[in-house]
């Protein structure tokens, strides 16, 4: 067999895994773009906002309850949603603030 036929002959198959496994390659690396990777990004930021959190925080909760930080621990927080009404949340319950305490702007 000359080198030009065997050369024909390996060459398919090289490109049979490419037609069957590029698809799936090329898939993961888009979905890994458009779902996982932003996934992290939100989870890295939403940690980072509930280590953030001090004492006189407005926020709201995944309920949609708003209130001031009284106390806070490492796994409880303590609300003020009126003068007179404290409620304990676990801290991940915390959805977002809505705005940083007066100790801090200062």
């Amino acid at each position: 067999m000359s080198l030009v036929a065997q050369e024909a002959a390996a060459a398919p198959g090289i490109e049979g895994y490419l037609v069957t496994y590029g698809p799936l390659v090329l898939m993961f690396v888009v979905l890994y773009f458009l779902l996982i990777r932003p996934q992290q990004k939100r989870q890295k930021t939403r940690s980072m906002m509930l280590n953030n959190l001090k004492k006189g925080d407005k926020v709201v909760t995944i309920g949609g309850l708003h209130g001031t930080i009284l106390e806070i621990t490492d796994d409880t927080i303590i609300l003020r949603v009126n003068d007179v009404t404290k409620l304990t949340f676990e801290r991940s319950s915390i959805n977002a603030v809505s705005s940083v305490s007066v100790e801090e702007k200062k």
